[in-house]
């Protein structure tokens, strides 16, 4: 099983990326799949996730309103739209991927954890 994220880069404050995540050896229309991110210096956090049917998402209280989390099943992939970044927000993106949407929420570790791609937001 591999998890591909990718998008990552530099960007000014207040400016827009957005991460993919792409699946390989796993379909991911079975699964929900979520971002984590860690800054440095700092544990991981979580910070948003999707249904298996796109139908609800989870997000951090701390970029509720400024990401959106999205999925194209066909394509087997995830997004993360991220826009109005903060500086707060600099720090190596994960995807993974759990069973359920309430694994998330109830702080379960997820089963897959693809590698990271560095968000830095600097002027």
């Amino acid at each position: 099983v591999q998890l591909q994220a990718s998008g990552g880069g530099l960007v000014q404050p207040g400016g827009s990326l957005r991460l993919s995540c792409a699946a390989s050896g796993l379909t991911l229309d079975y699964y929900a799949v979520g971002w984590f991110r860690q800054a440095p210096g700092k544990e991981r956090e979580f910070v948003a996730a999707i249904s298996w049917s796109g139908a609800n998402t989870y997000y951090a209280n701390s970029v509720k309103g400024r990401f959106t989390i999205s999925r194209h099943n066909t394509k087997n992939t995830v997004y993360l739209q991220m826009n109005n970044l903060k500086p707060e927000d600099t720090a190596v993106y994960y995807c993974v991927v759990a069973d359920t949407l309430s694994d998330y929420s109830d702080h379960e570790d997820p089963d897959y954890w693809g590698q990271g791609t560095l968000v830095t937001v600097s002027s």
